[in-house]
């Protein structure tokens, strides 16, 4: 159990039924009336988020959420299938669990699954991959120097703006938060 006086930035919790993780908050004891805690929490499932204020007694379940390194194998139709590294075991996904950002995913790329009572509710992908340009407009001499961009796309079939000197085979590597070329990689 956690009470809201014991609330602290990153604390998750149990309330309505939801999981929440607590964004910012400020204990307010006004001159007139009682004390309160007022809060800024994340629905860490829907990803909404909230402000309300509480009562310093005020308790809730705690909620822990468990992050689990698994690698992903591959997907049949609307299923994404997940390996356990240790066990070996198979976990199908629907594809309304996965974020936007798992398109820069490729098989046996190792992601983080979020799970809350094991039921896996998002999937974090590794923040940097490296993955192939398989189709781009060619390169001409001369064009290092501008911050134009072309359009791209990867060996996972997703498309993102890269530099005019980049061309067709090559490796970059990605920043999968912003989806944003970062650099030629150095495999």
């Amino acid at each position: 159990m956690v009470t809201a006086g014991d609330f602290k930035n990153g604390v998750t919790f149990e309330m309505d039924g939801n999981v929440f993780q607590v964004i910012e908050f400020q204990h307010v004891k006004p001159g007139k009336g009682a004390a309160f805690v007022r809060t800024k929490m994340k629905n860490v499932i829907t990803g909404g988020v909230i402000e309300r204020s509480f009562s310093p007694t005020d308790k809730f379940e705690s909620a822990y959420i468990e992050r689990k390194d698994m690698q992903y194998s591959y997907n049949d139709g609307e299923l994404y299938y997940f390996m356990d590294m240790e066990t070996f075991d198979m976990l199908p996904l629907n594809a309304d669990v996965l974020p936007d950002s798992f398109k820069f995913v490729k098989e046996e790329m190792t992601c983080k699954l979020v799970s809350y009572k094991g039921k896996v509710f998002s999937v974090e992908p590794p923040t940097f991959v490296d993955l192939e340009v398989v189709k781009t407009d060619p390169g001409f001499a001369g064009n290092t120097a501008t911050n134009t961009l072309k359009p791209a796309t990867l060996e996972t079939g997703a498309e993102i703006k890269v530099p005019l000197f980049i061309s067709e085979g090559e490796v970059i590597k990605i920043d999968t938060r912003t989806g944003e070329y970062l650099s030629r990689s150095s495999k």
